[in-house]
């Protein structure tokens, strides 16, 4: 049932990203609306795209508190990323055993970092107005991955051993996970599927702005209208 669940979830978010990122490319640009100061050149559009993605160089400009939030959450959750592959690939090399203690922090940093969005969200009035449901919905599951994480990292040990092999053999053979003995292990399914469920909703949400940057069209534009005249391809 766990291996079922897990393909229909992998093919829903691979499809639905796949599609938005299909309708990104095809929405036509009828302006030429790049945000100013903006590169004159290819090259620096690519560079703009890359600070933009690498370091959040606009937000930093227009909301340091934000900046901080999102660059704690985003970079710790690489290394989250990173320390989670030992569940998923085996023998591990021997190096990644000193990525251990670097993902265990960067989960700590990463909680602080989603508090800080979620405290933003709720103290600053004109942040507050425009903020919907959804968006308060996603900073909580992330908060809950985050939480049920640590409590399994720190206090309530899931049957780790148990967990590696059924996910090992997930993606080969309808295996289910071991009995729910322990309070970590019942963490640990929580844990699972609030994944899951993050990813079933990432390709209808704001988290498509994963993809959704590249295709902005203040960013990804030359300013070069006195040079060049810009025609929408749609209406050539």
């Amino acid at each position: 049932m766990l291996t079922i669940l897990a393909y229909a979830v992998s093919i829903l978010f691979l499809l639905g990203f796949g599609w938005k990122i299909f309708l990104y490319a095809r929405s036509p640009a009828p302006l030429k609306i790049p945000t100013t100061p903006a590169p004159v050149t290819r090259a620096g559009v690519i560079w703009r795209l890359f600070t933009e993605v690498a370091l959040f160089n606009s937000l930093f400009k227009g909301d340091k508190w934000a900046w901080a939030g999102a660059m704690a959450f985003h970079g710790a959750l690489v290394l989250v990323a990173v320390r989670h592959l030992r569940y998923f690939v085996d023998p591990l090399p021997a190096s990644f055993h000193m990525l251990q203690i670097f993902g265990i922090v960067a989960g700590l940093v990463m909680v602080a970092g989603l508090g800080l969005l979620f405290l933003r969200r709720l103290v600053i009035d004109r942040v507050r107005y425009i903020s919907s449901p959804a968006d308060y919905l996603i900073l909580l599951m992330l908060l809950g991955l985050g939480f049920s994480g640590l409590l399994m990292s720190f206090f309530l040990r899931p049957d780790i051993v148990g967990i590696k092999q059924a996910l090992l053999g997930m993606w080969g053979s309808v295996q289910g996970l071991p009995a729910a003995s322990s309070p970590g292990d019942v963490v640990f399914l929580a844990h699972l599927f609030l994944a899951l469920l993050l990813f079933t909703i990432f390709p209808f949400s704001k988290l498509m702005h994963l993809g959704g940057i590249f295709f902005s069209p203040t960013r990804n534009q030359i300013d070069n209208p006195r040079e060049e005249r810009h025609v929408n391809p749609w209406a050539s």
